[in-house]
């Protein structure tokens, strides 16, 4: 069976455009809380294979959404690196800096896919359980967003850590971007293999980057990954979400070759899917605060996605990830929008 997200990617408009959101599995729904407390930490639910499908179907159990996505976290690959990886309760990931060339050089730095056998298991599992009808999207982090989290130990509010190495040693960045250029490419195709029909690359700090450091730290690399990934499987779909960029999306269209791209909520919708060429899928953008406000803000921002995908190839998503104060019945309120809209 051809799923909607599927006839999309194969040069079909449709009336009715698919919809799936990111983070779609989450704390919002009990369900999700629920399965996380038994699981033990985060990293010990994203290594569950048994509950990391239970977390990942939920959400496609309630809503029915096209698309379901691999519960993951883009921190797995430096875990599988041999770089120290955990989660603080109530703070996010926390990672063994490695900040400089000679850190790097004291402990090296080796992708291992068998340290990722459980999520890889997860993607088989989830392409069985699956209802015919829903797409699975497998996913990465972008070399410079995961980059970013392997320099600092955590999460900055402007990657300032990675900026300054990216001026005082690029040689350095370089040779990260490259360990994980060749580690996202390895990461992504045993995901196609195992099931995924698509995969998503996330730039989440796209916006920290000048326009030069753009070209060479984002661009390129997730560039060399879509390269890699078709190298082997062809007909693999690649959906790049890189938060930041509207202005230059069709630079990373020109350059990338990838199938999609994701917009984020602080872009114009209409404006941006201008800069992508008819062939390309776009993605996005509602405001995931609209979608917690309810109402007005959540109808207005499901009508102007849906004046978008008139016309063109869209795919319904939220201009980021969903919130965990998100109310379900918004979330019931927003699929009857699109599917009712829409017809």
């Amino acid at each position: 069976m051809t799923t909607t997200l599927m006839r999309l990617f194969a040069g079909e408009t449709l009336a009715t455009p698919p919809i799936w959101l990111m983070r779609q599995a989450g704390r919002y729904l009990p369900e999700y809380r629920e399965t996380r407390a038994r699981a033990g930490s985060f990293l010990d639910l994203c290594f569950n294979t048994e509950l990391a499908t239970e977390v990942t179907l939920q959400p496609i159990r309630r809503f029915g959404f096209d698309a379901s996505i691999l519960f993951s976290d883009i921190l797995v690959v430096p875990h599988a690196m041999g770089q120290k990886v955990w989660f603080e309760e109530g703070e996010g990931p926390r990672l063994e800096q490695i900040e400089t060339a000679e850190a790097l050089r004291q402990r090296p730095l080796r992708f291992d896919l068998e340290r990722l056998t459980a999520v890889i298991r997860t993607v088989e599992r989830l392409r069985r359980e699956l209802p015919s009808e829903t797409t699975l999207i497998g996913f990465c982090g972008a070399p410079w967003t995961v980059a970013s989290y392997m320099i600092a130990g955590k999460g900055t509010p402007d990657q300032a850590p990675a900026r300054l190495v990216a001026y005082r040693d690029p040689e350095f960045l370089g040779v990260i971007i490259d360990q994980l250029v060749e580690a996202s490419i390895v990461y992504l195709k045993a995901q196609l293999a195992a099931g995924a029909e698509v995969v998503q690359v996330f730039e989440s700090f796209a916006s920290a980057l000048t326009p030069r450091g753009i070209e060479r730290w984002s661009i390129e690399p997730i560039r060399r990954i879509v390269v890699g990934v078709k190298e082997a499987y062809p007909g693999a779909k690649v959906i790049v979400f890189a938060r930041g960029a509207a202005g230059v999306l069709g630079q990373y269209a020109k350059v990338t070759g990838a199938d999609g791209f994701g917009i984020d909520w602080g872009a114009d919708l209409g404006h941006a899917v201008k800069q992508l060429p008819q062939t390309i899928v776009s993605q996005g953008n509602l405001d995931p605060l609209a979608l917690v406000a309810g109402g007005d803000a959540l109808e207005k921002g499901v009508q102007e996605m849906l004046m978008v995908a008139r016309g063109r190839r869209h795919i319904l998503n939220l201009g980021h990830g969903i919130v965990p104060q998100t109310p379900i019945a918004h979330v019931e309120r927003m699929m009857s929008l699109v599917r009712d809209g829409a017809a």
